[in-house]
Formats: structure tokens, C-alpha cells, sequence
């Protein structure tokens, strides 16, 4: 009964995103800067400014991550810094934020035009 109360809490929030943003599951390969090895991710939605994903390992706000975004088949390689991260209740999974911090100005016109045709 808790729990309910406050995911209905939870979805009641104020809406702070300044773009506006799509569901988009898609697999994301990311890199924590300074490392030499990729992981993978499920993307759970996106926007100009950054993305969700769900992932087994916990990542530190703050963190610098490059990603590879596979948008309609062209791969997009902007760095994003965690903003936020949570457990996912039940699960072994994490829930993070990541904002875009450094991002191609072409390729950032590209996602835009994507999320622009999926809102129409």
C-alpha cells in the first residue's frame, strides 16, 4: 500500500525536463571516460538534452560516460554526465539519468529532427 502511495506520488511530480522527450528502447553502448572498455544499456526514453537507461551497474553522479546511440542507423557519439541514479525496486538494475554535456552540432540537429517526427 506504501509502495503504491508513492509511485502515485512519484508520477505526480512536476514535469522539470526543459525538451521535450520520446520513449526510445534501443540498445546504448557507453564507456566511462578514461576506460578502455564499452557496456552495454537499454535506453528507456530520450530528449535533446540527455537520456534514461537501465543497467545492471551503478554509476556515480557526476560521472563522464561516451555513448553510442544507434538512432534509425546512424550512431550518435555524444558524452553525458550522470545527473541521477536509482535502484530499480525487485530487480538487480539501475535507473540513471544522463545528461549530454559535449555533443556534435550535426548530430544533435539529427536527434532533434528524429524526436521532432516521433511527436508529430
Amino acid at each position: 500500500m506504501c509502495y503504491i502511495f508513492s509511485m502515485v506520488a512519484w508520477q505526480k511530480q512536476k514535469e522539470n525536463r526543459c525538451f521535450p522527450r520520446i520513449n526510445f528502447h534501443s540498445k546504448i553502448r557507453y564507456q566511462f571516460r578514461g576506460k578502455p572498455d564499452f557496456d552495454c544499456c537499454v535506453s528507456k526514453d530520450i530528449s535533446y538534452g540527455g537520456l534514461r537507461i537501465s543497467n545492471e551497474q551503478f554509476m556515480p553522479v557526476s560521472t563522464l560516460v561516451m555513448l553510442e546511440i544507434n538512432v534509425l542507423n546512424r550512431i550518435l557519439r555524444p558524452v553525458g554526465k550522470v545527473a541521477w541514479s536509482m535502484p530499480l525496486a525487485h530487480s538487480n538494475r539501475n535507473q540513471t539519468g544522463i545528461e549530454f554535456v559535449e555533443f556534435n552540432s550535426a548530430e544533435q540537429d539529427y536527434l532533434k529532427d528524429f524526436i521532432n517526427m516521433q511527436n508529430r
